[in-house]
């Protein structure tokens, strides 16, 4: 019998989402506790941001030219792999303007602009909307990962991972590497992220012991405006989208979709869900099994619609908390990072926060917010999963129904 993990202890035991809620609230009651002279153990969080800043470039780099690679059945699929491919980015590019959108309502940082703008003075200066889309192409591939010019980067990976795959058999050797590549920056990840209670602590210690326990009040707004949007983006959008592109009675759908949700929000797992998910599209909405086996396992991959729209949240919520003004540029920057992001997001442990990081990056946002939303980033998690999964199956309704795979008796039975 393997006693391994009785010997690692009630803390070894916990999962990582639980001891980071324990650090993030170690951390308000140390930081209450010692008050401005907090500020000692500030270099421990400021560590693991500096981890999370080295992480980025490799790690979308790799990730992203795998996620393409493994897409090469998009080839002999035709029609359903570019439908499904247009669909999934443009839902997700839909999913960050809600975020977005939501965030500027609500405001859940707004508050906190008097009292967290003392920590740093940052001063934004957005280029022009047409330089920005002229400076997606780099000039330099090389140059654009040595600066961390995101964008710039998740370009060249895409186009890399294209032509690997157009050239087939040469392109294997190379595409080998990248994998090997990307598995060593998984677990590289893992590594980095079972530091994040202590991270956070020390963060969490230094915000609550300079500003006050008052700077966190504003992160039951964060979760409101997450599943508000949530709920928004279900029963508005992707009905919507199934009434007036699909010509479908969107209940059968929402019917359809509970079981497959349901799992989705207490395992807060895409992949883990992909059985439910296929299960409930075929049995109980008629998508073909050609359509759903190839449509879902590619959506669990690349439809990332509720950590978009967690990251447009979330993006807002810093800005406004740091007193950064965003331009019209910035936005769209936003949006386009987390759409074409999405496409390499998969299997990576940590995903939202590593996510997070990389939009804030991108329009040169604070990092030191990530603490913020790390201790409810597990809440925030099932929710944008079970948004991801609903998201999936309906994609997969509607090209079934595109494609006349759809068995319609069983639809609306």
């Amino acid at each position: 019998m393997d006693n391994s993990s009785s010997r690692k202890g009630p803390w070894g035991r916990l999962a990582l989402w639980k001891k980071i809620l324990v650090g993030m609230v170690a951390g308000i009651v140390v930081g209450a506790l010692m008050g401005p002279s907090a500020e000692l153990i500030k270099p421990i969080g400021t560590l693991f941001i500096n981890a999370i800043k080295m992480l980025i470039v490799p790690l979308v780099f790799c990730s992203l030219i795998v996620g393409i690679t493994s897409m090469k059945d998009t080839r002999k699929m035709g029609r359903i792999g570019i439908k499904a491919i247009v669909l999934y980015l443009g839902t997700t590019a839909v999913a960050i303007a809600l975020g977005l959108a939501l965030s500027s309502i609500i405001e859940p940082g707004a508050g906190l602009n008097r009292a967290v703008t003392e920590a740093s003075t940052i001063s934004k200066s957005a280029p022009p909307l047409v330089q920005t889309l002229l400076n997606i192409i780099p000039k330099n591939p090389i140059g654009a990962l040595a600066e961390g010019n995101i964008l710039q980067i998740i370009f060249f990976a895409i186009g890399l991972g294209v032509a690997l795959v157009l050239i087939g058999e040469k392109g294997k050797p190379a595409v080998k590497v990248f994998e090997s590549l990307a598995e060593a920056m998984y677990k590289l990840t893992e590594i980095v992220m079972s530091f994040a209670p202590y991270g956070v602590f020390a963060l969490m210690a230094w915000v609550a012991g300079k500003f006050g326990i008052d700077v966190l009040m504003p992160l039951i707004k964060v979760i409101a405006a997450v599943y508000l949007g949530a709920i928004i983006h279900v029963l508005v959008f992707y009905t919507g989208v199934l009434s007036i592109f699909g010509r479908l009675n969107p209940m059968p759908y929402l019917r359809g979709i509970t079981n497959p949700a349901a799992v989705a929000y207490t395992t807060s797992s895409s992949s883990g869900t992909l059985p439910a998910t296929l299960k409930a599209s075929q049995e109980e909405l008629g998508v073909s099994k050609g359509v759903s086996s190839f449509v879902l396992p590619l959506g669990a991959t690349i439809n990332m619609d509720g950590t978009a729209l967690y990251q447009g949240v979330c993006a807002l919520f810093i800005a406004q908390a740091f007193g950064v003004h965003l331009e019209v540029a910035d936005y769209i920057t936003i949006i386009m990072t987390a759409t074409l992001a999405s496409i390499g997001t998969a299997g990576v442990p940590g995903a939202g926060l590593i996510m997070l990081s990389l939009v804030l990056t991108t329009v040169g946002l604070p990092m030191e917010g990530l603490a913020i939303v790390a201790g409810i980033d597990r809440i925030l998690d099932m929710a944008r999963t079970t948004i991801n999964v609903c998201g999936d199956i309906m994609v997969s309704v509607l090209i079934a129904k595109s494609e006349g795979e759809l068995d319609k008796q069983t639809y609306n039975s």
